[in-house]
């Protein structure tokens, strides 16, 4: 009997040539499905434990590019404006508070779509929740093209700011392909190559407006032409990840809940254990002083240079533009550091690096905005980039293990609080405020510093916080236990459960490699199957 379409027979993306660089997961206590025929070797949860990022290999590898390329597309079209503001101004007769409140809008539609991005990815799939959004919002992006007045710029900003909830689908769909120990690597390395398009839509946008004006169009009219290339990238990813994409290792989200395979989960249940778990919410605050920060730097920061400096517009966008692209290699660090200090120290290193690096990151945004002289300026908005967005890199290295039965949720919980802190930041210092640009951002690196304190309160019993050891009361101090505990009787007599189950056995990692017990714990028997 064939097995080709049974789950966890995909043999796609196997070939000699198969590229060799990878991160590797190789300790013993992360046991390998033997029996399941991928062309990565996989966890019981069919999890791939090793991260080649020249592959193409299906369904791990494939699902990897297709979520980077899909949030790089879209913070592409949502910054696509900042780097032509000094022409847009001038055209629709744009104020400073117009500007300042464009910019707000254009990271405040998120907050509400990141929070229905984790609920849609946690009951249709992140395959669904990420393409029919990306191409519900390349209408908006062609409208950039007709818009006349203030009010129709900041309304249009704000739709096509909707879209940067594909951040949600991007970090969910990489913790449902990939091992807890080289999580961080994988998600710092999937959302910084999509946050990179901050950074390359500082440069494509003045390239295109640049071409456009050379063929012989006015000034006025080649910004607004420009649109229609992000508006294209829209459309075209929107189809690529619907027929490529793959929700699960084993396939679809419903295939496999018209299999039986994988139980449909109700709403209020999987909402529940999300907000009543205290952690959701620092990491709300904490990723807000992160992703936040980088994305109010990203509205802020060519026409800053611009102004300050008395920079040429394509001069002020290679400057701006390259906070963003740091994302290329910062954002990954930040997770690779994650994940090496977990090795080493468990979940409490993972905290270590959390809180250092997001402290470091406020301190140079201070430096940023105390500086006087260019050269000084670059150099500290480079090192305030690298700490910001290595930040980010490690928050995503944790989230995964706050919850197994609401990781959607808290996810977009999270990418909304990064929203939300980029909205008040630009409220606070740079739209309705008397201070300088420069000094508002001086203020922001303050308010950073101080905000990344709360990260000191998150403690898990089975593995301890930065100053406490795990619990010592042999019940609650397990994995099964804290992950079990999202269950009630009723539905663990149902066996709902198990794929918590298998989860807890592949989270003992997080115990790290001065744990007694993690060095001597066997990995339990579970099934292949999920």
């Amino acid at each position: 009997m064939s097995r080709e379409n049974s789950p966890g027979s995909s043999m796609h993306g196997v070939s000699a040539k198969e590229q060799t660089f990878a991160f590797s997961v190789t300790s013993s206590n992360v046991p390998t499905d033997d029996t399941a025929k991928f062309s990565l070797p996989v966890d019981s949860e069919h999890k791939a434990k090793v991260f080649r990022v020249f592959s193409l290999a299906n369904p791990h590898m494939l699902t990897f590019h297709l979520s980077w390329l899909s949030f790089f597309t879209t913070f592409i079209s949502t910054f696509a404006a900042a780097p032509l503001v000094p022409i847009i101004r001038d055209n629709l007769n744009l104020t400073k508070s117009d500007i300042g409140n464009a910019s707000i809008a254009s990271v405040s539609g998120s907050i509400f779509s990141r929070l229905v991005m984790g609920a849609a990815c946690d009951l249709l799939g992140p395959r669904y929740a990420c393409a029919f959004l990306i191409m519900l919002t390349a209408p908006s992006v062609f409208c950039m093209a007709l818009v006349s007045s203030a009010g129709g710029y900041i309304v249009v900003r704000f739709m096509i700011g909707f879209s940067l909830a594909t951040f949600v689908s991007c970090q969910y769909w990489m913790s449902s392909m990939f091992n807890g120990k080289i999580i961080g690597l994988v998600n710092g390395t999937a959302a910084g190559w999509g946050n990179m398009g901050g950074g390359a839509t500082q440069l494509l946008m003045p390239f295109l407006y640049d071409i456009i004006r050379k063929a012989g169009a006015t000034p006025f009219t080649a910004w607004r032409i420009a649109f229609f290339i992000p508006g294209f990238m829209h459309v075209f990813m929107g189809i690529v990840v619907l027929t490529l994409g793959q929700d699960l290792p084993d396939g679809n989200l419903g295939d496999l809940q018209k299999k039986g395979d994988v139980h449909k989960d109700k709403f209020n249940k999987v909402l529940w254990y999300a907000v009543t778990n205290y952690r959701s919410w620092i990491f709300v605050l904490l990723y807000g002083m992160s992703l936040g920060v980088e994305l109010t730097t990203d509205n802020i920061l060519a026409e800053y240079f611009f102004d300050r400096f008395n920079l040429k517009l394509h001069t002020a966008g290679i400057i701006a533009a390259s906070f963003g692209l740091a994302n290329i290699f910062a954002r990954p660090m930040g997770g690779l550091l994650s994940d090496m200090t977990a090795r080493r120290f468990g979940m409490r290193g993972r905290l270590w690096s959390l809180y250092i690096l997001q402290t470091l990151g406020g301190i140079f945004c201070i430096c940023l905005g105390r500086a006087t002289n260019l050269t000084l300026s670059i150099l500290s908005m480079f090192l305030f980039s690298l700490g910001a967005q290595a930040a980010c890199g490690a928050t995503f290295g944790i989230i995964p293990f706050i919850s197994r039965r609401s990781l959607g949720v808290i996810s977009g919980l999270t990418g909304a609080g990064g929203n939300f802190g980029s909205g008040l930041t630009q409220v606070l210092f740079f739209t309705n405020s008397n201070y300088s640009t420069a000094t508002g951002i001086t203020l922001m690196g303050v308010m950073i510093v101080a905000c990344t304190v709360p990260v000191m309160a998150v403690h898990f019993p089975q593995w301890g916080s930065m100053f406490l050891a795990a619990s010592k009361n042999e019940k609650i101090s397990s994995e099964e236990y804290y992950y079990g505990s999202e269950w009630n009787e009723e539905e663990k007599q149902k066996g709902l459960h198990e794929t918590s189950l298998k989860f807890a056995e592949n989270s003992r990692s997080e115990r790290g490699r001065g744990s007694v017990e993690y060095e001597s714990a066997a990995p339990t028997s579970t099934s292949a199957q999920v």
